[in-house]
């Protein structure tokens, strides 16, 4: 690869899944701590302002002059019991964006294993996939689901007729003018998370990985990736988080611990009452050059990784600021499917650094080059591949 003139691009596409809500980030700068740190019971119970709240909760249920939905209403006074924190990152949801966010998390989904672009066109087949086991190639057009035409349907509309599908499905493909039926059945697959290849740098190898999100199966298919293109000798690497507006600090946690040595700090937690540093515990390691890629939609999550393979591993960060979203949130279920999350402490760099608000400086700081032609470059990557190339 030209390090000075190869565009090095990552599509975007829509991946067809149980919600394509999956795909964005549904509240920037996402970092769930999944402990299992048991609630604090509340213990007192002779508690004068907790009586009043249950006094007047009583009185509305007796004397209000029409039904009242009791669930709906104490729903509403938990939401605005976390709006009065003042946090944007505290907040109640609905069983809509529970279970999406959920999803999104969870790292999986049924379906049948592509993505798709405008015009319903297959552009990605995954491996071991139903697609793929059924014969569905890149290119393909699908017209057709259980003989219903959908040329008319939005990717997005398409991916939830696949979900709303009966398991097993009849897909009909146009493949160079000839249409064909295939069966496909439905099954559990990860939703993909990571991207990578190896580029040719001047004589060296430098490995390439995208981290899409920080889900429950990312650092499964990370270090699938990473064994995967270290097979081929790789040189150096490159670890892509734009974009990346987090997910479980577990899971920054885990691919941090690929490369750092042992006894490394990670992070630290700083909560009300005590400050918590949370070191590698592995005896795994790696040495090669590094260079993270950042922008300012990098968040959390992604900065937890960067900061750490900056502070600890000595990896050169590429790009632009970074978010800035240096708290930590711990998640509750309700009983109606909705949920709340809060903030339960501060997270710090291994440093001790706190990027709330202020946000990881690259220490090459590189704009996207636009074209005349409103064309993209990435010299971001290009600047990532030039330095591991010298």
């Amino acid at each position: 690869m030209s390090k000075s003139k190869k565009e090095f691009g990552l599509i975007s596409l829509i991946l067809v899944v149980i919600v394509t809500a999956v795909l964005t980030s549904l509240t920037t700068g996402l970092l769930i701590f999944n402990s299992t740190k048991n609630k604090t019971e509340y213990k007192n119970k002779d508690d004068k302002d907790l009586q009043e709240f249950v006094s007047v909760y009583n009185q509305v249920l007796d004397d209000y002059y029409e039904d009242v939905d009791k669930s709906e209403m104490v729903n509403k006074a938990i939401e605005a019991m976390l709006n009065y924190l003042g946090d944007d990152y505290t907040t109640y949801m609905n069983s809509s964006d529970s279970k999406n966010l959920n999803d999104k998390l969870n790292g999986k989904y049924e379906g049948i294993g592509v993505e798709i672009t405008e015009g319903n066109v297959i552009t990605r087949v995954f491996d071991n996939s139903p697609a793929k086991e059924s014969g569905i190639e890149v290119g393909d057009v699908i017209t057709k689901v259980n003989d219903q035409d959908i040329s008319n349907l939005t990717t997005s509309q398409l991916a939830n007729k696949i979900k709303k599908g009966a398991k097993k499905l009849k897909i009909t493909i146009k493949r160079n003018e000839i249409e064909m039926n295939l069966e496909v059945t439905k099954k559990q697959l990860y939703i993909p998370a990571i991207s990578s290849t190896v580029i040719d740098n001047n004589g060296k190898k430098t490995g390439y990985i995208y981290i899409a999100n920080f889900s429950d199966t990312v650092y499964e298919q990370f270090k699938d990736s990473l064994e995967k293109i270290e097979k081929e000798s790789i040189d150096n690497l490159i670890i892509d988080v734009r974009n990346n507006t987090g997910g479980y600090l577990k899971a920054a946690t885990q691919i941090s611990s690929l490369f750092l040595e042992k006894g490394k700090v990670i992070y630290s937690l700083e909560g009300k009452n005590a400050k918590e540093v949370f070191k590698d515990e592995t005896v795994e390691s790696r040495s090669y050059p590094i260079v993270v890629i950042i922008n300012e939609s990098s968040a959390s999550a992604s900065e937890i990784l960067a900061a750490a393979l900056k502070e600890s591993y000595g990896a050169t960060i590429v790009g632009k600021k970074s978010y800035g979203k240096g708290k930590v949130q711990q998640t509750g279920n309700l009983k109606d499917g909705t949920m709340y999350k809060y903030t339960s402490a501060k997270w710090l760099t291994p440093n001790g650094n706190c990027l709330d608000e202020q946000g990881l400086i690259p220490d090459n700081e590189v704009d996207i080059q636009i074209n005349e032609d409103g064309t993209a470059y990435d010299t971001q990557l290009s600047k990532a591949v030039e330095i591991l190339g010298q």
